[in-house]
């Protein structure tokens, strides 16, 4: 056994060493240490170059402080057609289509011995004039636009007609020389403006 002396052992102090980068505070030792270096900005924020972004003013741009008024126009509608043309234009066919009826009778009757082959042409030109000019008449009564065709058609049949006349070389009287004027007139009256608006309403 080992003597025992007045000496007592010497006891070795513990000295702790910690890292000085470390705070004493609880909330840093806490955080995980990373070796990213935080460190505050030293100047200002660098400026844009772009106005549009950066300056926003406090009064809206011109173009668009000005915001126009609708003005009031007055537009002009086109007025009512009057059937005065269409009436006119009506009578004017129902005569032409009388005086042509009876005129192409007339020569039918007439040379119905002699050239009975001339006969049948006026006649069917004087049918094919009849049906032209009732149809128009009808139609400008009711309005369609096919109306003007039809009678300027029936109206341009009857003076072949009355040209037959002067290749049969007929006798008649002066007054049925003045019948032409009918048909001529319809023709007029139907291609005037006011029967067009008629028809088209």
């Amino acid at each position: 056994m080992a003597r025992q002396t007045g000496i007592e052992p010497r006891h070795v102090l513990s000295v702790s060493v910690s890292d000085p980068d470390l705070s004493d505070s609880s909330d840093d030792l806490a955080a995980p240490k990373t070796s990213i270096i935080r460190r505050q900005p030293s100047g200002p924020l660098p400026a844009l170059d772009d106005s549009r972004t950066t300056h926003i003013g406090t009064e809206p741009e011109q173009h668009t402080t000005y915001i126009p008024r609708a003005r009031p126009v007055t537009i002009k509608g086109r007025r009512a057609p009057t059937p005065k043309a269409a009436v006119a234009t009506a009578v004017a066919t129902i005569l032409s289509g009388w005086a042509t009826a009876v005129i192409a009778t007339d020569l039918i009757t007439g040379w119905w011995a002699s050239d009975r082959l001339f006969c049948v042409a006026v006649g069917f030109l004087t049918v094919v004039s009849t049906a032209a000019l009732i149809s128009g008449l009808v139609a400008l009564l009711l309005r369609r636009r096919m109306a003007r065709l039809l009678i300027v058609v029936g109206s341009v049949i009857g003076l072949m007609i009355f040209a037959s006349l002067f290749v049969a070389g007929a006798k008649l009287d002066p007054v049925v020389y003045a019948i032409p004027v009918l048909p001529v007139l319809t023709i007029l009256l139907a291609l005037l403006p006011a029967t067009g608006r008629w028809a088209r309403p």
